[in-house]
């Protein structure tokens, strides 16, 4: 493998993936629960769109941050393209906004089934891909990062996804936006736990940075427990033993934040792989165990 292939491979930040994709997979869960049958067209389109939009962010934070002088050769995280001079930034910025129009056209193509109102939706969603890394006031810049994922990976995917497939709004669905939310913020929690020196070095104002690593690895956990907690009603409505489900997801959360709290730097970085597979386990298995189980 070329290593400019490698780069934008790097870029993409594979081992964030799941938070998108475990948003939608979790709404189809709750559409199999309101319906016999499912949209797999429409689940596919919200899907493809979800996971573009990230990408899209990704670039997009990669390109602004190096813009705003906020990344710095040899960080703690995996190496930055365009910062260590393996992509150009006119390239990245050309794959942002390129990537961003493919997920906008496919987000168009849902109002067939969901409306003209989906169209301001998007709308709003394409400039929180944009807004999280630029704009007169970045969110990632300023301790909000974990905000704007509670949002767009969590109330945002589940919510509209859910309404998309069954053309209703449901409390429950919207409980269960906040646990993917809750699960989704943890990804970033340990992101920005790991580049502490090095945002503070630059200026960057995360949450780690303003608060403090001690603090946000507490609100790891917190999430953790809290997310499943919302859970649990949801679970506890199906036959049988499976409301034990969301306790049980609990071990291997409190496995990683001990992990998190006796490892540093670039040691972390499978921790970040390792949260988000954990959201994408406990939304698979959801999603599972409403269409073919319970």
């Amino acid at each position: 493998m070329s290593s400019k292939i490698k780069s934008w491979i790097e870029a993409v930040r594979l081992r964030t993936l799941p938070v998108s994709t475990a948003g939608v997979i979790l709404a189809i869960g709750y559409a199999a629960m309101a319906s016999p049958t499912i949209n797999v067209t429409v689940a596919i389109l919200c899907l493809l769109f979800a996971i573009l939009a990230q990408i899209a962010s990704n670039f997009a934070n990669e390109y602004y941050d190096f813009r705003h002088g906020l990344d710095r050769p040899g960080r703690e995280g995996p190496r930055r393209g365009v910062t260590e001079g393996d992509i150009t930034p006119r390239a990245m910025l050309t794959a942002t906004y390129a990537t961003l129009g493919v997920a906008c056209a496919i987000g168009l193509s849902l109002i067939y089934w969901g409306g003209w109102w989906l169209l301001p939706a998007g709308v709003a969603i394409a400039l929180g891909v944009v807004a999280y890394s630029a704009g007169p006031y970045p969110m990632s810049h300023h301790g909000l990062g974990e905000v704007a994922v509670m949002i767009f990976f969590g109330i945002v995917p589940v919510n509209l996804t859910y309404y998309v497939m069954t053309l209703q709004w449901s409390l429950p669905v919207f409980i269960g936006s906040l646990t993917a939310g809750l699960m989704g913020a943890n990804v970033l929690i340990v992101n920005n736990y790991r580049d502490t020196d090095d945002d503070m070095a630059v200026g960057k104002h995360t949450l780690a940075v303003i608060a403090g690593r001690p603090v946000v690895r507490t609100l790891y956990l917190i999430n953790g427990i809290v997310a499943m907690l919302l859970a649990l009603p949801v679970w506890m409505g199906m036959e049988g033993a499976w409301w034990l489900f969301p306790l049980l997801c609990l071990v291997p959360h409190v496995m990683l934040w001990r992990f998190m709290g006796t490892h540093t730097g670039a040691s972390l970085n499978p921790l970040l792989g390792m949260t988000s597979m954990l959201m994408l386990f406990y939304a698979l298995c959801f999603t599972v165990i409403t269409c073919f189980v319970s």
